[in-house]
């Protein structure tokens, strides 16, 4: 027997800690989070082999920290063993980061609070290549993981299938982001502009799963609850979630489990709520279930698996079996009936069968052999019976010529939703070609390969174009960009659907009661319920044309129901709904074609543009003299809608806009672009930034 090389050690407990590319994101992100980051941004390069790259905005990490960052055991999670009883953060060994550098490149760049400019430092072996530099850094920490695995080869030839990984990648992500709601996640590949994962911080948790998993899954989902107290009144357990009803469909079982904010497996639970669901439900139905279970932290025991997938909970048996009897429960209170989508066949006036059409001839004419019924593939309804058609009672054709010809419509479909087959309306080219002939060469130039730095204030980013830098007015920029693209996507956007439709008579009376300065004066109550009343009337009437060509639906009762999407990942700020309704009634021409379409797609345009939320910047100067007698939850909603804004401006805008606007001759003169000529004034920008 020898003692291994401290070396040998280290990269065989690399190994066993970082399994795949899949662990070391869990890692990082489990680091952002505890670091109190709402904003968490993944990239990865083939299956996160070649690179991962996690930022957060989180506190980030101390200057005197770094030259002992990747050591193996060193945290600032615990100091003695007896912390671990009571652990409530992700990590706690202090060995993700070591493992990291025993088995890939990794470059940290960090900035902390209070201080002007960040750091960024390379690792390698659990040690600093050279002393931290300074640098340009935005809030927060950002980690890159290049050629993870690049001395393992045996372990690198098995995870080969980048495409499988990112997919392990991208399930992760989304179960962080359906349980950590006040976080908002994105996940992508290197150099894609569309992230495969994007959530922004909700206050519900159905929100999010509707997000990130869709509405199918949402709209099919219970509530579910279950607790346990023990006589000293003191919980042994509380769990809330959501799980699939008989409605829900799919192949395998999805179970998404924390354990105090843990993201965990326990195969005895899944079993549990698995047989439950094929008692209750018939053919064995797969179930989507999300749970989160809170126990005193004395009570699980976290350091019982490597990767810390897995964790040890006391009266494990009690636990499973009260949430199996509070699942079983809840699936036959909500199995009294089942939804079904109805689908109607109709018969079409086709010619009569012809038996020749079940021999199939060859290029040469010649007759082959009959193909049997069962093995054939049926084209038409009007086939003879022993195939659907026997099962259809036909409809006397008489009123088939007034109506519209099938055929006809299914191709008009289709050319509406192919882009590429289907001819734009004269006045729409007209606009775009408007768009063409004003477009500056010179700002086109820079907006395609300018940098992002930061916003200098709530209304202007900073930018830099080779050597030179810009303050971009970030509101025009984007009401440009979204007036451009309503114009190209026309009558071919996805949509918005609103949870609550709301009524456009209410959102009229609060966009005009916005616009009279005297808002105690009632005297002109009356007038306003008049100009609500006759807009209303008219953008019903106007209903069918709006939600054809913008996706703007109106329902018959004048609620509006549904919006565009203008922008990938971006939802406009609701808040200015009423400003855009008004905006429809009052300032479209709708007799001229050319004319309301520009107005319509300027309106939209405006209400997608990304400007200052409503609510006071909490960082700013105007803000701190109040900032203590101001609602805590007021506070929040401030801070996260700003936070999410520059998230938007940043991750969303810019990326668009290098690939999609085109800028006018007009923004070169009316402060749209702002050179930055004085070093003097730059400086204040990037302290502001």
């Amino acid at each position: 027997i020898h003692r291994l090389e401290e070396s040998v050690v280290n990269r065989i407990a690399a190994g066993e800690v970082i399994q795949r590319p899949v662990s070391a994101v869990k890692e990082l992100v489990e680091n952002s989070l505890d670091a109190n980051a709402t904003s968490i941004n993944v990239v990865v390069k083939d299956g996160g082999l070649k690179l991962i790259q996690v930022s957060d905005d989180g506190h980030g990490i101390r200057y005197e920290d770094l030259p002992i960052l990747c050591e193996r055991h060193t945290t600032s999670k615990l100091s003695k063993y007896e912390d671990l009883q009571s652990i409530k953060s992700m990590g706690f060994r202090g060995e993700a980061l070591a493992s990291m550098t025993y088995v890939g490149h990794v470059t940290v760049t960090t900035i902390t609070k209070g201080h002007l400019h960040g750091y960024r430092v390379s690792y390698r072996d659990g040690v600093m290549e050279s002393e931290p530099k300074a640098c340009a850094a935005v809030k927060g920490t950002q980690i890159m993981v290049e050629n993870l695995f690049y001395n393992m080869i045996a372990r690198r030839k098995t995870l080969q299938n980048s495409s499988d990984d990112y997919t392990k990648i991208v399930d992760l992500l989304s179960r962080m982001a359906i349980h950590h709601t006040n976080v908002s996640f994105s996940c992508r590949k290197h150099g894609a502009a569309r992230a495969d994962v994007h959530s922004i911080a909700t206050s519900s948790r159905l929100d999010s799963i509707r997000t990130v998993y869709g509405v199918s899954v949402a709209s099919n989902l219970v509530q579910l609850e279950a607790s346990e107290y023990n006589d000293s009144s003191s919980f042994v357990f509380k769990m809330d979630g959501y799980v699939s009803n008989s409605n829900y469909v799919a192949k395998k079982t999805t179970m998404v489990l924390f354990v105090n904010d843990r993201l965990v497996e326990c195969a005895p639970l899944k079993r549990a709520v698995e047989i439950v669901y094929a008692a209750t439900f018939p053919k064995a139905s797969k179930p989507f279930i999300y749970m989160s279970i809170v126990l005193p932290p004395e009570h699980v025991d976290v350091n019982v698996h490597p990767t810390k997938r897995e964790v040890s909970l006391l009266n494990q048996e009690l636990i499973v079996e009260k949430i199996q009897s509070a699942v079983e429960l809840k699936l036959r209170q909500s199995n009294d009936s089942r939804t079904y989508k109805e689908q109607t066949v109709e018969s079409s006036p086709s010619s009569p069968y012809n038996p020749s059409k079940d021999l199939h001839l060859n290029p040469s004419g010649s007759k082959l052999q009959k193909v049997p019924v069962n093995k054939m593939v049926r084209t038409d309804s009007s086939d003879p019976a022993g195939r659907l058609h026997a099962y259809v009672q036909s409809k006397p054709h008489t009123s088939v010529a007034s109506g519209p010809n099938l055929s006809a419509v299914r191709s008009s479909v289709r050319q509406r939703r192919n882009l590429n087959e289907t001819a734009d309306l004269t006045s729409i080219q007209e606009l775009i070609d408007d768009v063409d002939r004003n477009c500056h060469s010179g700002l086109l130039d820079i907006v395609r390969h300018c940098s992002f730095i930061g916003m200098a204030d709530d209304v202007y980013a900073l930018l830099q174009h080779n050597t030179h830098m810009y303050l971009a007015n970030v509101v025009s920029l984007s009401k440009e960009l979204m007036y451009q693209l309503v114009l190209r996507r026309f009558a071919h956007f996805n949509a918005i659907q609103l949870s609550d439709p709301a009524p456009l008579s209410e959102l009229l009376m609060l966009a005009l009661k916005e616009e009279d300065l005297d808002m105690e004066n009632s005297e002109n109550d009356d007038l306003k319920e008049k100009i609500a009343e006759m807009n209303t009337e008219l953008l019903k009437q106007k209903a069918e044309m709006l939600e054809e060509y913008f996706c703007v639906k109106i329902d018959t009762r004048g609620n509006l129901s549904r919006l565009p999407i203008i922008l990938d990942q971006y939802t406009p700020d609701m808040d200015r709904i009423p400003e855009f309704v008004l905006c429809l009634g009052n300032d479209v021409d709708w007799e001229d074609e050319k004319c309301c379409f520009q107005a319509i797609a300027a309106a939209l345009g405006n209400f997608y543009a990304m400007h200052p939320p409503l609510l006071p910047n909490p960082s700013g100067e105007g803000l701190q003299c109040y900032k203590k007698e101001i609602e805590h939850q007021l506070l929040a909603e401030a801070e996260a809608a700003w936070a999410q804004r520059e998230w938007s401006i940043q991750h969303v805008l810019f990326p668009a806009m290098r690939l999609f606007l085109k800028p006018l001759n007009s923004m070169a003169t009316n402060g749209t672009f702002v050179k930055v000529a004085s070093l003097e004034k730059l400086y204040k920008i990037f302290e502001r930034c």
